[in-house]
């Protein structure tokens, strides 16, 4: 059993020299949440915004590789921690018992019996992926100020820098980082997208862009950024995606692949598609090829997303290697339940299949189904949650048109990830090289 501590020390390397501001944010709706507060010196850490930077300009991001680590990594961690010991979460996550399931892909399993009694209910129709913001209902406009840790915003000249406070101006709609109340596991946050416009849950251009950098500047390959459409898992119908940190490798990281599209007339230089072979959940690897930017990559998963939520189809997004591999998986599990099909055995779990359980992390609600975790338990759940053959390829041709795609010539599979390969029976917990030991505590 598996719990994953991990104690930063902040460095203040970044520039902090800033000017004061007695400006005071509010969204005039009377929300008695952050936004109606004073919060002049709101925290700013601004990311180098360049989008055409190539791809492979960032860190070695293979899972247990040498690597530095952030100084956005230390910062978010550092004050993660910060609240931890203010009692602001609703349960203490680290106490939460987590193992990972013998067998070839290592599943990991957490048992988080809190969670699902003390989580907001999901408060809108599970059966439309894009839905109008609701004001009336739950949204981040309504967080406490203590619970967000800084804002998260491009920098001016491509260059990263931190500044310590600085004044949010009336009319600003900052995004914003924010502690998860209801915490999967050790760091886990919100990002939230210009959180004073009010964006409802859906993937729009420039949102996903500031969440593909929030995983470039993370720069820790244990340290995912995942997203829920509405229909898909999503709880709160306000743009957001999640975030923690995790040293271990998500099964879905370790799948074999088939590469089945690429950039039309780009040869390798365009991104990259591949099909995940062997896995319970059929999704889609979008990867850049040589040369190809960090905005050729978002653009691809963008309109691919946008033509998903155009034709009402719920999917979820894994932004895994410090952003240099997307994940996306179209489900189908909502409405399975709505038609009756699902085993009762699965539905009496209570477990909603969401990105990260699709990844390989499942949380577990009941102490038996914890202790009676298996490869195979998980293999059935996740396996409800993928479509059919016939309606994945549908969906290949969504995405082959909205982002512009063609077939991959080269349909060969990597020896080394062969589906018909066994794959060896997971070695255990792996902690991040650049670790101290004593971060790593084994109940």
């Amino acid at each position: 059993m598996l719990t994953i501590k991990r104690v930063p020390t902040l460095v203040s390397n970044y520039q902090e020299d800033v000017p004061e501001s007695n400006n005071v944010v509010g969204c005039g709706r009377n929300c008695l949440g952050f936004c109606c507060l004073p919060v002049s010196r709101l925290p700013l850490y601004a990311f180098k915004n360049d989008d055409n930077e190539p791809i492979e300009n960032n860190i070695d991001t293979l899972p247990g590789e040498d690597c530095q680590i952030s100084f956005l990594n230390d910062l978010l961690l550092g004050l993660w921690e910060e609240r931890m010991s203010q009692g602001l979460f609703r349960y203490d996550v680290t106490t939460c018992e987590t193992k990972v399931i013998p067998g070839r892909y290592g599943f990991i399993a957490q048992l988080n019996e809190g969670r699902h009694l003390k989580k907001r209910p999901t408060e809108f129709r599970i059966d439309q992926v894009l839905q109008p913001f609701d004001e009336n209902k739950f949204n981040f406009t309504k967080v406490g100020q203590d619970e967000v840790l800084f804002r998260f915003e491009p920098s001016t000249d491509y260059k990263a820098r931190y500044f310590s406070g600085v004044g949010v101006d009336v009319g600003i709609s900052p995004s914003i980082v924010a502690i998860n109340v209801s915490p999967i596991e050790y760091g886990h946050v919100l990002l939230i997208p210009r959180v004073l416009d009010y964006l409802p849950q859906r993937i729009d251009r420039d949102s996903f862009t500031v969440a593909l950098h929030f995983a470039r500047e993370l720069a820790d390959p244990f340290f995912r950024v995942g997203y829920n459409s509405l229909g898909a898992f999503a709880t709160i119908n306000h743009l957001h995606f999640q975030a923690y940190y995790l040293s271990v490798p998500f099964p879905v990281e370790k799948a074999p692949m088939r590469r089945i599209m690429r950039g039309k007339g780009l040869g390798d230089a365009g991104v990259i598609v591949s099909k995940l072979l062997n896995y319970p959940v059929r999704g889609f690897s979008f990867e850049g090829g040589n040369g190809s930017t960090v905005r050729d990559l978002s653009d691809a998963v963008v309109n691919s997303c946008i033509s998903l939520q155009n034709k009402n189809i719920p999917f979820n997004i894994l932004i895994a290697q410090c952003g240099k591999k997307i994940f996306l998986f179209p489900q189908c599990y909502a409405e399975k339940q709505a038609l009756g099909v699902v085993d009762q055995e699965l539905l009496d779990t209570q477990v909603n299949p969401a990105v990260w359980e699709i990844s390989g992390h499942m949380v577990l609600k009941r102490r038996k189904d914890y202790n009676d975790a298996s490869e195979e338990y998980a293999w059935k759940l996740l396996s409800e949650v993928s479509l059919s053959e016939e309606r994945f390829e549908e969906v290949k041709g969504y995405i082959s048109e909205a982002a512009d795609l063609q077939e991959a010539e080269d349909k060969s599979i990597n020896p080394e990830l062969d589906p018909e390969k066994e794959i060896p029976d997971s070695p255990g917990p792996q902690v991040a090289s650049h670790m101290p030991q004593d971060c790593l505590v084994l109940h």
